[in-house]
């Protein structure tokens, strides 16, 4: 979820140098988001011992964020989108509920985002082909938040089974206009949700096939799209 979008927006435009920086901001920030959040979730009494960490990552990722900015300067454009996904976060880590559906989609669809802000940095033009491609990421993320809930947490719940399904179908349906291919790729994946939470799976097989449905997404959407 956090690379994958990075990558994606990279490769759809051109590879360049700045997107190390960019990359080391995009990680160096996400570990400043998690530990915020577990400040915000913390007692009062254990609290301080997570300002170090907290701290040591909000400088690292603004020295990074500001020498991304001093390399492309337009970027800045792109942060106000990320203002909705990361304040959702934040505040259901202060309500101890980071783990609920809400917080997932957001802090998900809001790294999809990623996919557009490296896309620009690569010189990309073509932007019709690059919020395709955060959408259909962003499809798919979504969906896997909902899927994985029902592997691990929620696999007892039929009601996150019958969203799932229903998600991952209308998903499928919604790739109908961009690509076969993608189609077919989501239909399977509707398939696998509605089989797999039958099945009893550890965290790690989950993750490794998550692993593998994100190659087949971000791989079959670099191609579609590009033609």
């Amino acid at each position: 979820m956090l690379a994958t979008p990075l990558l994606v927006g990279m490769l759809a435009a051109r590879p360049v140098w700045a997107h190390l920086l960019l990359g080391a901001f995009w990680f160096v920030g996400y570990f400043a988001f998690f530990a915020a959040g577990l400040w915000l979730k913390a007692p009062p009494r254990r609290r301080p011992r997570v300002v170090r960490p907290m701290a040591t990552y909000a400088v690292g990722s603004a020295l990074l964020g500001g020498l991304t900015l001093a390399v492309a300067p337009g970027l800045i454009r792109w942060v106000p989108l990320f203002v909705v996904p990361m304040a959702i976060g934040l505040w259901s880590s202060w309500k101890r509920d980071e783990r609920s559906l809400l917080s997932g989609i957001a802090t998900t669809a809001g790294s999809c985002l990623m996919t557009l802000v490296a896309y620009d940095l690569g010189g990309g033009r073509d932007w019709e082909r690059a919020w395709i491609l955060a959408g259909v990421l962003a499809a798919y993320f979504v969906g896997t938040v909902l899927y994985v809930k029902t592997m691990i947490r929620e696999r007892d719940e039929p009601a996150y089974h019958w969203l799932s399904m229903l998600f991952h179908a209308f998903a499928a349906v919604a790739m109908v206009p961009v690509s076969g291919a993608l189609v077919l790729v989501f239909a399977a994946l509707a398939v696998r949700a509605g089989i797999m939470p039958a099945f009893r799976a550890s965290p790690k097989a989950v993750g490794i096939g998550e692993i593998a449905a994100t190659v087949a997404v971000a791989l079959t959407a670099l191609a579609v799209t590009g033609t």
